[in-house]
């Protein structure tokens, strides 16, 4: 397939973040095709907020480094535009602030670290929880997802689920984190 016909698939990029201490947060964005089909992949080398930066951003540190740093320097090196991004960290989130694509929040799998397992179980259990969990998200059902987006964004909602309806999208939008998860690890030697 030629190189302008790759472009011309309707894409979606999953994005993560992965921390690893004492080495930082690796980002990763994997982008695929509506058939669940890689087209591209790109992860970040290890990123490390200094004890200045620590201080001056408090609280807006994570989503400042996760959604502007992390996720727009891995955006800007895709080759093939997607439709939307999917991200497993709210986070990643405050993207939406500086790209023009709607960017989902997809709670973690039942299959994730432990860590998440208890917040995954009421996720799924009571569909609103999400937005309980975290008030300044909207959510509502995609596929058989519960997913969610920016309260700031909100036309997003409407934008997704149009896609969602138009494409007849299916994909298991938990699985393709793994796989990020997998690629930092091989690339990085996260987690050995």
């Amino acid at each position: 397939m030629s190189n302008r016909n790759e472009k011309s698939v309707p894409t979606l990029g999953f994005l993560t973040v992965v921390e690893h201490t004492p080495g930082g947060l690796f980002g990763g964005l994997l982008v695929l095709n509506l058939a669940g089909r890689p087209l591209e992949f790109h992860c970040t080398a290890p990123v490390k907020a200094n004890r200045a930066q620590e201080i001056l951003y408090g609280p807006t540190l994570k989503p400042y480094l996760y959604g502007e740093q992390i996720g727009g320097a891995l955006l800007a090196k895709l080759k093939t535009p997607a439709l939307a991004v999917c991200t497993d960290s709210e986070h990643v989130l405050s993207l939406r602030d500086h790209i023009d694509i709607p960017v989902a929040l997809i709670p973690p799998s039942c299959a994730e670290e432990a860590v998440t397992a208890e917040a995954t179980s009421t996720y799924r259990d009571e569909p609103a929880q999400l937005a309980v969990a975290l008030p300044h998200v909207r959510s509502f059902q995609l596929g058989g997802y519960e997913v969610a987006v920016s309260d700031q964004h909100e036309t997003d909602q409407t934008t997704l689920e149009a896609m969602w309806q138009e494409r007849s999208i299916d994909l298991d939008l938990n699985e393709p984190f793994t796989r990020i998860r997998e690629a930092i690890e091989e690339a990085h030697g996260v987690g050995k």
